[in-house]
């Protein structure tokens, strides 16, 4: 899978390589998530982003027309994701949940989310989308009211 890391520090960088093993084509950038950096997510499947970057309507919008489909944040918290809007274009979400929110175990999870989208899998307690919407009963949204074009 392609992903682009954003808000990526020195000492994150080790660790989420070795955890990913050469399996996914990673890129790793220092630079925060923002209208200005949302290029180089062009082309990537995912992003995976810190508790620094925000994701808000239009960020989410363009990200999802750059072609991007999973959202990781590299953390048990997800204030800074609107969740409601990202789940209802059709982003998958994840988190690191649990108490070990060490960099190694961050990074083993990150690399565990994308392996089970790789293969079409949930990614079971790490799955933000069904905090806020059901799931098992999607169906195609009308995203006008909140001022974003429909998404296929």
């Amino acid at each position: 899978m392609k992903a682009i890391a954003y808000s990526i520090q020195p000492y994150e960088k080790e660790s989420l390589i070795l955890a990913n093993g050469k399996k996914h084509d990673l890129t790793l950038i220092s630079n925060e998530l923002n209208d200005k950096t949302i290029l180089f997510a062009a082309g990537k499947e995912a992003v995976i982003v810190s508790n620094s970057d925000l994701l808000d309507i239009p960020l989410l919008q363009e990200l999802w027309q750059k072609g991007v489909k999973f959202i990781i944040i590299r953390s048990n918290e997800t204030a800074r994701i609107d969740l409601t809007t990202a789940t209802r274009i059709g982003f998958k979400i994840a988190n690191v949940p649990g108490k070990d929110q060490s960099v190694d175990a961050i990074s083993r999870s990150i690399i565990r989310n994308l392996n089970a989208w790789e293969k079409g899998k949930c990614v079971g307690s790490a799955c933000c989308c069904d905090k806020v919407y059901d799931l098992a009963s999607k169906k195609k949204v009308n995203l006008n009211h909140v001022g974003l074009k429909e998404c296929n």
